[in-house]
Order: C-alpha cells, then sequence, then structure tokens
C-alpha cells in the first residue's frame, strides 16, 4: 500500500517536471525580434479606433469571435490581430481608445474610412475619416514623445522607450483614396492622384525610420473587382466580368496602383539600406480566395454574408450591413448569414475573419507574397493563429 502511494508521489513529481520544462521550453521557443507592432490603416486593419472617436458599430459586427461589436469591420478579427498572435504578442488597442488600452506591445492608429491623403470633405458630408494617414502619423509622432515623458513614472500599460527600434510597422492602408471616387471620375480620373497616394505611404515610412523604425511591411491592395460591393456600385459592362465573377478593367487598375507601390517602396529601400521595407501581396492571396474559395475551405467569393438582397451577392448600397431602412414603403434590413466561416465577403466591402486568418498565416508562413524575400520566421519562432 505504501509502495503504491509512495509510486504515486514519484510519478506526480515526474509529471510536474515535465510540465515545467514543457513551459519553460515554449517560453524560450516563443521568443520574438518584435517585440510590439505598430499599425497604421483604414477599416481592413481598424480595431477599434474609429468606434472610439465616433461610437456607433451595433451588431452583427463581432459576431464569430467577440461575440460583440469591438469596431473591427468584421465578423471576428482582422489580419493585425492574427499577426500580433502569430508573433505571440496580445491584439493591438487603438490609440485612440481611453478606456481598457494596454500600449506595451505596440498601437494601432488605424480607423475605418481612412485614406492616405488629407481628405477634401468631412465626415459628415461623405463618411471620410479625419484620420488620414499624415494625422495618424502625428499620433505616432505623440505617443512616442509620451512615452518618452512619462518613462520616469512607471506607467504600467507603455512599453519602454527603446521599444520603437523593435517594433514592426505595418501599414494596410489606401482603398479609399482608390475606391473614393471610382463612381465619379472612373479609373482614368483616379490613376491621376494614385502617385500622390504611394508617395506619401514612402515619405511616412522614411520619418517613422527616422524615429527608430527598422522594419515596415506594407500591404497592397485586394481586387476590389471582386468585391460584392463594387460589383453592385462601379458602372460596368457584362464583358467586364472575368470567369471567377470579378471586374476586369477595375482590377487591372488595382494591379497598377500595386505596381506603382511596389516600385516606390523598392526606392525607399535603397534610400534605408539598414532598413527591412517589405511589400506584402495580399492581392494575391484575396484573389486566389475570391477565385477559387472552395480550394480553401469556403464555400462563396463574390457573395457577402452580412447584407440584403439575397441573389448572387446580398448587397444592397442603400441598405448596409446591420441596418433597416424604409425603401418605398417596404422596411428592408441587412442581416448576417449564419456560416460566415463560408464566405470571403463579410458586408461587401470587408473580408471575414476566416478570409482574414488564412491571409495571415501566408504573410506568417510563406515568404514567397514578399518582395524582396523575407521570412517572419528568421525573427520570430512564430505562433499558430486560431
Amino acid at each position: 500500500m505504501m509502495s503504491c502511494w509512495f509510486s504515486s508521489i514519484v510519478v506526480w513529481f515526474i509529471l510536474v517536471i515535465i510540465i515545467i520544462t514543457t513551459t519553460c521550453n515554449n517560453l524560450v521557443e516563443s521568443k520574438c525580434a518584435f517585440e510590439a507592432i505598430f499599425n497604421f490603416g483604414d477599416s481592413n486593419s481598424d480595431t477599434g479606433g474609429f468606434n472610439a472617436a465616433f461610437p456607433s458599430q451595433g451588431p452583427p459586427y463581432g459576431m464569430t469571435y467577440f461575440k460583440r461589436p469591438t469596431g473591427r469591420a468584421s465578423d471576428g478579427r482582422v489580419i493585425v490581430d492574427f499577426l500580433a498572435q502569430g508573433l505571440g504578442l496580445p491584439y493591438l488597442s487603438p490609440y485612440l481608445q481611453s478606456i481598457g488600452s494596454d500600449f506595451r506591445h505596440g498601437a494601432n492608429f488605424a480607423t475605418s474610412a481612412s485614406t492616405v491623403l488629407m481628405p477634401q470633405t468631412s465626415l459628415f458630408v461623405s463618411g471620410v475619416s479625419p484620420f488620414y494617414l499624415g494625422i495618424q502619423l502625428q499620433q505616432f509622432k505623440l505617443f512616442k514623445t509620451k512615452i518618452d515623458e512619462f518613462q520616469s513614472k512607471g506607467n504600467t500599460n507603455l512599453p519602454p522607450s527603446d521599444i520603437f527600434g523593435k517594433s514592426l510597422y505595418t501599414f494596410y492602408i489606401g482603398q479609399n483614396d482608390f475606391t473614393g471616387e471610382l463612381g465619379s471620375k472612373g479609373i482614368g480620373g483616379v490613376k491621376e492622384y494614385l502617385p500622390q497616394v504611394v508617395s506619401q505611404i514612402a515619405s511616412t515610412i522614411k520619418e517613422i525610420y527616422g524615429l527608430g523604425g527598422r522594419t515596415f511591411l506594407v500591404l497592397n491592395l485586394a481586387p476590389i473587382g471582386c468585391y460584392p460591393a463594387f460589383l453592385v456600385k462601379l458602372p460596368h459592362e457584362s464583358s467586364d466580368i472575368d470567369e471567377c465573377g470579378c471586374l476586369i478593367s477595375y482590377n487591372n487598375a488595382v494591379v497598377d496602383y500595386n505596381n506603382m507601390l511596389k516600385d516606390a517602396l523598392a526606392q525607399t529601400r535603397k534610400d534605408l539600406s539598414d532598413a527591412n521595407v517589405i511589400y506584402v501581396d495580399t492581392h494575391a492571396v484575396l484573389l486566389e480566395l475570391f477565385q477559387h474559395p472552395t480550394s480553401h475551405g469556403l464555400k462563396y467569393g463574390n457573395k457577402a454574408c452580412c447584407g440584403q438582397g439575397g441573389g448572387s451577392y446580398n448587397f444592397n448600397q442603400e441598405v448596409y450591413c446591420g441596418n433597416t431602412k424604409e425603401i418605398n414603403g417596404q422596411t428592408l434590413s441587412a442581416t448576417a448569414c449564419e456560416d460566415p466561416y463560408n464566405y470571403v465577403s463579410w458586408d461587401g466591402i470587408h473580408a471575414t475573419e476566416a478570409a482574414n486568418k488564412i491571409t495571415a498565416n501566408v504573410i506568417l508562413n510563406d515568404g514567397s507574397i514578399f518582395d524582396p524575400p523575407f521570412s517572419l520566421h528568421k525573427f520570430c519562432d512564430i505562433q499558430p493563429v486560431g
């Protein structure tokens, strides 16, 4: 009896040692050269900034993961959430969120409806965010100044002042500059100011470099010609639709912009020889998802999960996701599907959590979408995202 008891104690002790050893090993294995992420962007990477400034988001946004609206333009998480998870970091707090934020591992300056260029109109007129890239840069500079100022005061929700040289800087912005006036100006009109857009992104990188930043990931523009909203809203002929249901001319224009961005970043890389300035071809990943959703465990490419009208696109530009409106004496509501995990498009304009997760996994694990070739595995022990 005593022998059995003693044997049990020994087994228990061995198990404890194994658990402790495994935990310690995991802590070692999960080390990452990047101690923080600073993100600049629009609704594709906003984690609640716009909603903190202008509270408005309601259900069904956030239904999949958070089970409530969080200011993310999706049913769940966005790409930058998964990137943080993959690097072993917590989700980024929005810079504009005054309550509950933790900036020890970075901050998110992105807000929905943001542009690269200064908007020429008001939020209350056109819906364009006042927090364009120039403002986001100024916010970052102020953030850095405050870190230096409060460092000696021991604030536990702020990072150390040397964090900026140990951080990953991500940019996912430009879609609103491209699409904002497509309907009125057409592709030709929009192309006239796109060089200013890429130039502004490049100059922003250089300014952050001057403040200590050394690694920059710049995500390119998604194939907006495959998005349900633009398939409904943008003028086109039936001959402009390809075999996968996407708008040929608009997607070609996106490719032209992306090539322009790629060239601008190549020049920036030459100017900043000791920095990693990386062009990220998320366009290729999303185009593949839209064109071949079933090959990646999804079902619907060009159809919105949350929308109104059903049909091929389930998008009504008069009634956006989560809204109810009376039109011609009829009450119409844009509601969510029950299976967003089967869709690429969440609300006609933004991706679902499922699509964002696939895209983030490619960024974390496949260096082939980077120019020049780049691997996050060389800097971090990449963690699985779930």
